[in-house]
């Protein structure tokens, strides 16, 4: 078994006189500079890449030796021609890729050879300078088409002609082209089920009646109306996008359908039963003047009693964000049970209300952020109130608090995004002379939540226990100026249970806090503060990741590496601050340790006598003065002092030797009298 496996794999991987590789029954001629297609291959291949080569004509003889072949694709070549007899010992072709080439310079002849093609189940005709006549007479005949793409072309409007026997086609691709109008190219299309009319220019869609789609994108466009037709016909429709278009209005859904997901971000809408100034909109109407050929239809559509007839009973997405929503209607969450994720992000809000006339007993994610929320309202004690919510996005509003026991019936919350609002957290410290507590945010108790970003948000220095029986893991308190100035024992709580803290921007030096407790942070981000000295609590944690940049550390400890820190650092980001040139042992040593990485360590810089330089090439002249700085200076003076005390030991024994004789003569003539004992 060993052997035949062996020899089968060496068969598997062989590669042909021409450079291409072959895998089984697969040819890969990619980007092998081919002219023409290569006539040395095995017969029997059922796929044959040519993409990124130069083959200008597939002539009548090119496929001859090939009758098995399934798959063809010659992306981006130079294609211009393809013989009528080009696929004549080809027609089992199912799949045949000619996107990226340049098709439209003989594309009539190139239609009689793909009409030769009678299993070809997918066709891409991508970027190949085709108008809407030329696809016309391409497609004409492949009535088995079941896919083909057209997109990144220079179509422009689409009729009834255009697509006229693909009658199997499930999936059309029409992105990125010109297209303004479309006047019923797909009625006939009675199996297409997914239409992709992204990046085009159509102003409006009315009458849409396609019940057999599932899947519409006409994102990208400046549509500004869509409604669709007044039917009772259950529409297939699953997932309808349009995004980033003009949209003024909620789009008129059919009233049947089976919607799970509706994409409306980016555009203009809003809602007017309602106006600032106290306008009711209520029974205003607007009547569409459509006009075709010689006969003209009006229609009037009400601007917001459409949408309470369509069936959004099964609707689990949907996108409202990026418009210009200040409220929602009455009723109006009320008629999707199934949501499950709500994004209206980036509105006008002002206010949002939660209760049981609006249960949303399934959503799961709700992202209010960036809107003008000054009151978040709640029947709380009413009944479950979010219950499966799991994400909440408030983050960039006007917010002071939140509801009392909002978070009391959401069991499986957790994540809360409370940045950038000027929110504190209960419970508050008490302050001499005020009878009442200000407003706060209370998640104490929340055993579910285990992220919480609170950036942004003012906070001054807490007291009590704000985190008691929660169990944080990622925290975020960035750029909360007076965050940790007094007591610090508020975030005591969560020593055993966080892995991830942002403490950016927060003022912190280098005595502010003791990090030893916090055995389970792996990630501690302490960038952008004012630390002086590196804190020597961190060196008996065991972080994967830490961010020491926008600091004044002038070094870090020498021994950094040998710590149980260093040894489990993978990640550290150390740019803009001042550290010594010459004392840059530290870095050396992060330098050998295996695994860790610096991601901005081009950045990293050190300051000498004025100077900016980078410690990976510091220049010789200034390692040479960095040496003398940090010699040991008891050496320096011992070095300093011999050349010295040697001069004096050797002019003192030249000055005896001269005076030697005199010397003698003078103690001899002193003591040259003996002495009577």
């Amino acid at each position: 078994l060993a052997v035949e496996w062996g020899s089968g794999a060496v068969a598997a991987w062989a590669t042909s006189p021409g450079g291409c590789e072959l895998v089984q029954s697969t040819a890969d001629c990619t980007r092998r500079w081919l002219s023409s297609v290569p006539g040395n291959l095995r017969g029997d291949i059922e796929e044959l890449l040519l993409d990124d080569n130069t083959i200008q004509v597939l002539g009548n003889a090119s496929l001859l030796l090939y009758h098995q072949l399934r798959c063809l694709s010659l992306t981006k070549n130079r294609l211009e021609l393809i013989e009528p007899g080009a696929f004549r010992s080809s027609q089992g072709l199912h799949v045949l890729s000619l996107a990226d080439n340049l098709l439209f310079t003989n594309y009539s002849l190139t239609a009689a050879a793909l009409s030769a093609l009678p299993a070809l189940r997918t066709l891409d005709l991508a970027g190949n300078r085709l108008t809407e006549d030329m696809v016309s007479v391409l497609v004409l005949n492949l009535s088995s088409l079941e896919s083909l793409s057209v997109a990144r072309n220079i179509i422009m409007r689409l009729d009834s002609s255009v697509f006229t026997n693909l009658t199997q086609l499930l999936e059309l691709n029409l992105e990125k082209n010109y297209i303004f109008e479309i006047d019923q190219a797909f009625e006939g299309l009675q199996r297409l089920q997914k239409l992709n009319v992204a990046y085009n220019y159509l102003p409006c869609v009315v009458e849409f009646g396609l019940t057999q789609l599932r899947v519409l994108n006409v994102s990208n466009n400046v549509i500004e109306w869509f409604l669709a037709l007044e039917s009772d016909d259950l529409f297939e429709l699953e997932v309808l996008d349009l995004s980033h278009n003009r949209l003024l209005f909620f789009p008129v859904l059919p009233r049947q359908s089976k919607l799970h997901s509706l994409l409306l971000k980016d555009n203009e809408m809003s809602f007017y039963q309602r106006l600032p100034n106290g306008t009711s909109l209520a029974h205003v109407t607007v009547q569409f003047l459509l006009i075709d050929g010689n006969s003209t239809n009006i229609t009037t559509v009400s601007l917001w009693d459409e949408i309470c007839h369509s069936n959004l009973s099964s609707l689990r997405l949907l996108d409202m964000s990026q418009n210009q929503v200040w409220y929602l209607p009455e009723g109006f969450l009320a008629q999707m049970p199934s949501l499950t994720h709500l994004k209206l992000n980036q509105n006008c809000l002002e206010t949002f209300h939660l209760s049981e006339g609006d249960p949303l007993a399934m959503l799961t994610e709700l992202d209010l952020s960036q809107n003008q929320l000054v009151e978040l309202g709640a029947e709380v004690g009413a009944g479950d109130v979010l219950p499966n919510l799991q994400l909440f996005n408030l983050s960039t509003n006007r917010l002071r608090a939140l509801p009392p026991g909002v978070f009391t019936y959401t069991r499986k919350i957790a994540t809360v995004d409370l940045s950038h609002n000027r929110v504190d957290l209960c419970p508050q410290p008490a302050v001499a002379g005020e009878v009442e507590s200000p407003p706060c945010v209370d998640i104490r108790g929340v055993e579910t939540l285990t992220h919480l970003s609170l950036a942004g948000c003012g906070l001054r220095g807490l007291g009590g226990h704000p985190f008691q029986g929660t169990s944080l893991m990622h925290l975020d308190l960035s750029d909360n100026h007076q965050a940790l100035f007094g007591d610090l024992e508020w975030l005591q709580d969560l020593a055993l249970t966080l892995r991830v803290l942002s403490l950016r921007n927060t003022s912190l030096s280098s005595t502010a806090m003791d990090f030893s407790a916090f055995n389970s942070l792996v990630r501690l981000d302490l960038s952008a503060n004012s630390l002086t000295v590196f804190p020597t609590s961190l060196s008996v944690l065991k972080l994967r990741s830490l961010d020491l940049r926008d600091n004044c550390l002038p070094a870090l400890p020498s021994d950094v590496a040998l710590t149980p820190l260093g040894k489990s650092l993978r990640e550290v980001y150390l740019s803009r601050n001042p550290y010594n040139c010459c004392t840059l042992g530290w870095w050396d040593t992060l330098q050998r340790v295996e695994g860790l990485h610096v991601p901005d360590g081009w950045e990293v810089t050190c300051s000498y006598a004025s100077r900016t330089l980078s410690p990976r090439a510091l220049p010789e002249p200034v390692l040479r003065s960095c040496r003398w700085q940090t010699a040991d200076l008891a050496l320096l003076y011992l070095v300093l002092a011999l050349p010295t005390c040697l001069t004096l030991l050797v002019a003192f024994a030249v000055v005896f030797l001269m005076l030697k004789q005199k010397l003698l003569k003078m103690v001899k003539s002193r003591c040259g009298l003996s002495s009577p004992y």
